[in-house]
């Protein structure tokens, strides 16, 4: 495989984070005394958060300061002019003083925006911090507050722990509303099989996340297929690498609907084709420009994507599992690079669940059915084994009907132990041990027109989050959280529960994190609670980011097992009702609208 590819492959340059040196206006000794502890402490934030933070393409994330520090509101208004030039995406605005609020504070409406107030005794940074959270909630321009919870003395430049988390949590969540913006959601085919999330909401992309809506048939695969608009070479390099490196699995079809070999090749030979030309639809490719095809070469700029496949597709044609398996991995015939994020069965609400963990985490996502929940005992009684451990209460099976990125498996390594990992970290040898572990079936006989699905297992052990966006008439978009872990059942006990959905799919058996009330009592109340046959697997706990994020966009959560010292929301959130933070997350969504409207 090739060097890891770190590249901007949409149209617009990348966000920037803004930060806003503000200061003390006032002459005659105060401001003077301010200026240099007022920027170092610009300077250490923009310094940690280029340290720390790089963007989901793998580039390095830029920090903007703005010129001088800003005691008023002509310099208030240089700085917004300076970072619109620049593509400041969110700002961060930090102030060791008392300084004049509705004369400083950024109030660009569509920018994320956080205040870290220094906490010192010197000058009273938290008293401005305080008073411009006031005026950002009575404007109704959400901001977050960021503040120490430990005393420094005046010019510390050092950033406390609990101060570099926050801002790390908000950077992330803010570069992800930027980064949005402006990109598409392509649409190739329609509704599958009636599955509501499938339904394109024009307004729901438009209004909370700032994107455009495109659209193709899936007659343009035919097209492009007979026509041979794809790159050549890089078909040939794509058939021979998957020949190599991806292990044919079992066919489970009875004789009278097993393909023939013949029929099996040729079938390699589209499900090749398509995924080039799914790409290519997605971020274009200029090798089609050399061939003539101008238009084709442009793409859609879609960041997510959904092929509708069942059934229109794949009652004839081979079925988009390989597609979408490959394409949401980390890596193909090219080299290590990031993910695509392509849902199955044109599902743009788990498309865009994808997207967000996908943003947050710089990793894969796993798109899933929530297929079953497996009480102890039910499994007891099918396989006369005791689940133990993590999985004593039960577990959820998470299989998607074909497809899951590769990542998946497990088989990338974190301080020793199965991870989902950012592209630029994983290795040649853990991409070959993905490979190594997923076996592609022959498609099962419901997919008539052929095709291989995806095959494989997820390791336990890895903290997991699983999430999903909903959509709900007269509330609009809701979000689902649930943290866990993946487990290992004793193999006995998965192929027993896994011949009774289909042996030819990727599971991951997962089992949430409880609190003992509400959604998360038990293991059952959770999968009873969720709201779609959907659901996107992200590695690690980012349940806190999801809500970062959700908030910056004004969709309320209504279910997730995040322990409250890590939830963080704009301070206009409180309020809304501090004893019952469900309903404030709501009535503050509801009142301050969608960012976008």
């Amino acid at each position: 495989m090739s060097q890891h590819a770190m590249t901007n492959r949409l149209q617009g340059d990348l966000p920037k984070i803004g930060i806003r040196p503000v200061i003390d206006g006032r002459r005659g000794g105060i401001r003077e005394s301010l200026e240099e502890p007022t920027m170092n402490m610009a300077k250490a934030c923009a310094r940690f958060l280029s340290e720390n933070l790089r963007h989901s393409n793998g580039l390095p994330v830029e920090c903007v300061i703005a010129d001088t520090t800003i005691g008023g509101v002509a310099e208030a208004a240089r700085t917004a002019e300076k970072f619109r030039k620049e593509g400041v995406g969110l700002t961060i605005t930090v102030t060791p003083s008392w300084c004049y609020p509705l004369e400083t504070i950024d109030t660009d409406p569509l920018q994320p925006k956080a205040i870290w107030g220094f906490n010192g005794t010197e000058r009273p940074g938290a008293v401005y911090l305080a008073s411009a959270m006031g005026a950002h909630n009575q404007k109704g321009l959400p901001a977050f507050s960021i503040y120490g919870k430990d005393v420094q003395d005046i010019g510390d430049s050092t950033i406390p722990a609990d101060v570099q988390a926050k801002l790390l949590q908000f950077a992330k969540a803010g570069l992800a509303v930027a980064t949005m913006r402006g990109k598409s959601y392509l649409a190739m085919g329609t509704v599958s099989m009636g599955i509501a999330g499938c339904i394109v909401d024009e307004t729901f992309f438009q209004e909370y996340l700032g994107m455009r809506n495109e659209y193709v048939d899936m007659s343009e695969f035919v097209r492009r297929m007979e026509r041979e608009i794809y790159d050549k070479d890089e078909y040939a390099r794509a058939l021979a690498w998957t020949k190599e490196n991806c292990r044919i699995g079992a066919d489970v079809n009875p004789p009278e609907l097993t393909r023939t070999a013949e029929q099996k090749e040729q079938d390699w030979e589209t499900v090749v084709k398509m995924t080039l030309i799914a790409r290519d639809l997605m971020i274009g490719n200029p090798k089609l420009a050399d061939m003539g095809f101008e238009e084709e070469a442009m793409g859609h700029n879609a960041i997510a994507a959904g092929f509708q496949g069942q059934r229109a597709w794949t009652d004839h044609f081979p079925n988009g599992d390989f597609m979408e398996a490959i394409l949401t991995s980390s890596f193909d015939w090219n080299g290590i690079r990031e993910p695509y994020m392509l849902a199955t069965e044109n599902d743009n609400l788990n498309a865009v669940t994808m997207l967000f963990g996908h943003l947050l985490t710089d990793s894969a996502q796993i798109f899933a059915d929530v297929r079953t929940y497996w009480s102890p005992e039910a499994v007891k009684r099918v396989t006369g084994q005791e689940l133990t451990g993590a999985a004593a209460g039960g577990v959820i099976h998470l299989i998607n009907s074909g497809p899951a990125a590769l990542d998946g498996t497990g088989e990338q390594l974190l301080n020793g132990q199965p991870a989902m990992k950012p592209f630029w970290d994983i290795t040649e040898q853990e991409a070959k041990a993905c490979l190594d572990a997923t076996l592609w079936c022959p498609a099962v006989d419901f997919f008539r027109g052929g095709g291989y699905s995806t095959d494989f297992t997820t390791r336990g052990g890895m903290p997991m989050t699983m999430a999903r966006i909903n959509l709900i008439k007269g509330v609009g978009p809701v979000l689902q959280i649930a943290e866990g872990y993946s487990v290992e059942l004793p193999p006995e006990v998965h192929d027993t529960l896994d011949q009774r959905s289909n042996p030819t799919w990727p599971t991951t058996w997962f089992v949430p994190n409880l609190t003992g009330e509400g959604a998360f009592k038990d293991v059952y109340s959770v999968m009873n609670h969720w709201g779609s046959n959907h659901c996107a697997v992200s590695y690690g706990h980012v349940g806190a980011g999801l809500i970062t994020l959700a908030s910056m966009l004004r969709i309320p959560v209504c279910m997730h097992n995040v322990p409250d010292e890590q939830v963080f929301r704009p301070t206009v959130w409180t309020a809304f009702g501090v004893n019952e933070p469900t309903g404030a997350d709501y009535r503050a969504c509801a009142a301050l609208g969608p960012i976008y409207r």
